[in-house]
């Protein structure tokens, strides 16, 4: 298994004026001025402490991966994490192409979060994208952005892509608070908010709910971190599905997700990674939905018309929007 369910020196350096490489992820490129969409749509676990199962990456279809120093990793072997990350990292020893090359920090309050950032973001090339879990207040976004400008210094590069992770009810009661604080840090920080991870365990031991495999102890937490995900426009990862070897299930609480409004899940084994990569990918008759609505509606604008029906339904934007994110996400994960 790739990622363990748990609970869970320090590598100083000195900050110089260089530029630093951001590690190749998804090669889905736009025009100068956009945000360019990274699918998340199995954000697959790797101990960061593991060379064995890090070894593996460049075979894994996985869109997301997540080199680990939190869950995934014993207490004891946290400095060992931390170590093979910054190898990693900083020689290209494994190719990410076509992955979002990402890292799991240890949490604000944990007291690992700073150690973690100085020595693996010192890495001659970074990830593309960090995770920040537990994320229960604003004021855990604005201690992690101060750290994060302090760590990189002067050194040039590419905005890091953020993904916070709601673990608890007070996290879930801030979640809007801290989004806003997120998105308002993005303006002067070096890091842009891009995702939420709902993470169901934790959650289910703060309120004191029986996990499940159907999950019905979380439809409302879930419904709420989609809502709260796409009110910022935020892409929206599930929560896992344990049992890894019911892959029927999975396939089942997969589509529920993706259904809800979700745009991945997270996973903890490989085995799990075509199962959810099919489900939060748009069918082909989808797509041609999409692209004859977005065709349909270009059309009746060059005539200065306003609303129109569409194969028996009368189109309004929300429709449109979802028309068109359907595309975006069809053209970035062809392969």
């Amino acid at each position: 298994m790739f990622g363990v369910l748990r609970r869970g020196g320090c590598g100083l350096y000195e900050s110089v004026a260089r530029r630093v490489t951001v590690f190749p992820t998804s090669q889905h490129h736009c025009a100068a001025g956009e945000r360019k969409y990274i699918p998340r749509r199995a954000v697959l676990y790797v101990p960061g402490n593991d060379a064995r199962k890090q070894q593996k990456i460049p075979s894994l279809a996985a869109d997301c991966i997540v080199l680990d120093c939190e869950d995934g990793v014993a207490m004891s072997m946290k400095d060992a994490a931390r170590s093979k990350i910054y190898q990693t990292l900083h020689t290209q020893a494994i190719d990410f192409t076509g992955k979002d090359c990402s890292v799991r920090f240890n949490s604000v309050q944990s007291g690992l979060c700073e150690e973690d950032m100085r020595e693996i973001l010192s890495a001659q090339h970074v990830p593309a994208t960090v995770h920040l879990p537990k994320v229960d207040s604003p004021e855990h976004l604005t201690w992690f952005a101060d750290k994060l400008k302090t760590t990189l210094g002067t050194r040039a590069m590419e905005k890091l892509r953020l993904v916070i992770f709601t673990e608890s009810a007070e996290s879930l009661l801030c979640l809007p608070d801290i989004c806003r604080r997120g998105v308002e840090l993005s303006h002067d920080f070096p890091f842009l908010l891009d995702a939420i991870v709902f993470g169901s365990d934790d959650f289910c031991a703060d309120i004191g709910a029986t996990r499940t495999n159907e999950a019905r102890e979380l439809l409302f937490a879930r419904q709420y971190v989609v809502t709260v995900a796409k009110a910022f426009k935020l892409q929206a990862i599930d929560l896992v599905y344990i049992d890894y070897k019911d892959l029927e299930g999975l396939k089942h609480q997969s589509e529920e997700g993706a259904g809800m409004g979700f745009t991945g899940k997270q996973v903890i084994h490989p085995g799990q990674v075509p199962v959810v990569q099919a489900a939060f990918s748009p069918p082909p008759q989808k797509v041609e939905w999409a692209a004859a609505l977005v065709e349909a509606f270009e059309h009746h604008q060059k005539e200065g018309k306003g609303a129109f029906t569409f194969r028996g339904n009368m189109i309004d934007m929300p429709l449109l929007l979802q028309a068109r994110n359907i595309l975006q996400l069809a053209a970035v994960t062809a392969k």
